[in-house]
């Protein structure tokens, strides 16, 4: 079968909030059959794989009250309406970290669950950086740790750390500059 086009037939909103909306569609299958698609609608975000000369990557905990854990992850965050994600990743790498790097390399995009989810996420390698104060937003409450690469590493392959794009930017990165 070479058209595997689902085409809408219907939508339904049942839910827009700051972050997401939710809408349920039915879509006709390349059979012909009618199907029903759950989608949850989420801005594009950024993702920032800081390293320092030591070939250390400054990372933030914060707390994700869905897996009610903290969660170890790169810096990463939600783009503005119309923001450009390279200017998107350097606003949010400053504001969660302080770091500003003198160059900043995409690592490509990522959608973290297709079936379901609308969100791509742009990952970038940050490098030469600059320390200076960070801009938490008030909702936001996060400590920033500075790992060994080859730590973070391990235990994205040891599964000690599970966050998707954590886990992508790390392997590119260790593929990209051979660490």
């Amino acid at each position: 079968m070479d058209d595997l086009t689902e085409r809408t037939v219907s939508r339904e909103d049942l839910f827009t909030g700051k972050v997401v909306s939710l809408h349920v569609d039915k879509v006709e299958l390349p059979n012909g059959d009618i199907a029903t698609r759950e989608v949850v609608e989420h801005v594009d975000g950024v993702a920032v794989l800081p390293l320092d000369e030591a070939n250390c990557v400054y990372t933030v905990t914060q707390y994700r009250y869905v897996f009610h854990t903290p969660l170890l992850e790169i810096p990463a965050g939600k783009l503005d309406p119309g923001e450009d994600p390279r200017s998107g990743a350097l606003r949010e790498l400053k504001e969660e970290t302080g770091a500003v790097p003198e160059s900043l390399e995409s690592l490509g995009s990522i959608v973290l669950s297709p079936g379901c989810f609308g969100e791509t996420l742009h990952l970038y390698l940050a490098r030469g950086l600059r320390m200076e104060q960070q801009h938490l937003d008030e909702d936001e409450f996060l400590n920033v740790d500075r790992i060994p690469f080859d730590q973070l590493y391990s235990r994205c392959l040891s599964g000690g750390i599970t966050d998707a794009k954590t886990v992508v930017a790390v392997l590119k990165t260790k593929l990209l500059l051979g660490l």
